[in-house]
């Protein structure tokens, strides 16, 4: 059982990517051994009114349930994002909510954010937030702000937060964070390995010493990013089988449960 906790579908604004419909990520997960995905629109991050790409999202996937769980994009400081909230829950069944605060001009200690975060978490959705979408080189000359959410605003959140359920992707330097240490958030939350590196600064195996298995989960960014990276790094992971297996879906599992 493989569990993909950060894809995308839809359109994005400066370059094609390599599938935008339920039935390209359906033939990329069949690819690589992928069993289920939580899915996001990328449409969404750039729209005016992300609630848009949500609907787009629930057209496309609303038929493939068993295997794609959607999550809703929403943008705090949009005017009415509580009703977009409550659209996506009750009606489009998002089990969780990915922030995007460099695309929307917030920060994750804003207040409009933290009452989003209160508001998904009150109705027990998962909030996820990517560390980036794509690397900040290749981003268009069109983006001006910085496309990085910085891993010590993640775990601020995190930590105002304690009976939430976080998931962070595609970051770098969480070991140097509260989130890298054993009891340092009280909130349920999880890695993803996509960006943490196995050789040379030893990033995985540092967070696997010190958090053990229950905090990582396998992301891959796609769309975006190759999923052939993560997978890499499950293959050379030297842990045992029921680590592995916590890893590549049970984590994640546990973390969408009871949401929605």
């Amino acid at each position: 059982m493989l569990i993909d906790t950060h894809t995308y579908i839809g359109h994005w604004g400066f370059r094609p990517l390599p599938w935008r419909s339920t039935d390209g990520l359906l033939r990329a997960m069949d690819e690589h051994g992928i069993d289920q995905a939580w899915v996001a629109s990328a449409s969404a991050i750039l729209y005016r009114n992300t609630h848009a790409g949500n609907e787009e999202l629930h057209a496309e996937v609303r038929h493939h349930r068993d295997r794609l769980t959607p999550f809703a994009v929403i943008n705090p400081t949009y005017a009415d994002w509580e009703h977009d909230l409550a659209v996506c829950q009750e009606e489009f069944g998002c089990r969780g909510v990915r922030l995007f605060p460099p695309y929307h001009r917030y920060a994750l200690a804003d207040a409009a954010c933290r009452e989003l975060v209160a508001a998904a978490s009150a109705r027990g959705m998962v909030i996820s937030v990517p560390h980036w979408v794509e690397d900040d080189r290749e981003r268009s000359w069109l983006l001006t702000q910085p496309g990085i959410v910085p891993v010590e605003d993640m775990a601020e959140l995190a930590r105002a937060f304690p009976d939430s359920r976080f998931v962070f992707h595609s970051g770098l330097g969480f070991s140097s964070t509260a989130l890298g240490e054993k009891g340092g958030v009280q909130a349920d939350y999880g890695l993803d390995i996509a960006r943490l590196t196995v050789f040379v600064r030893e990033e995985l195996p540092t967070l696997l010493a010190w958090l053990g298995p229950e905090r990582l989960i396998f992301g891959s960014g796609m769309p975006f990013t190759s999923v052939d990276v993560p997978l890499f790094k499950l293959e050379v992971l030297d842990v045992p089988a029921e680590a592995q297996e916590d890893i590549r879906w049970r984590n994640a599992e546990r973390l969408l449960a009871g949401s929605g």
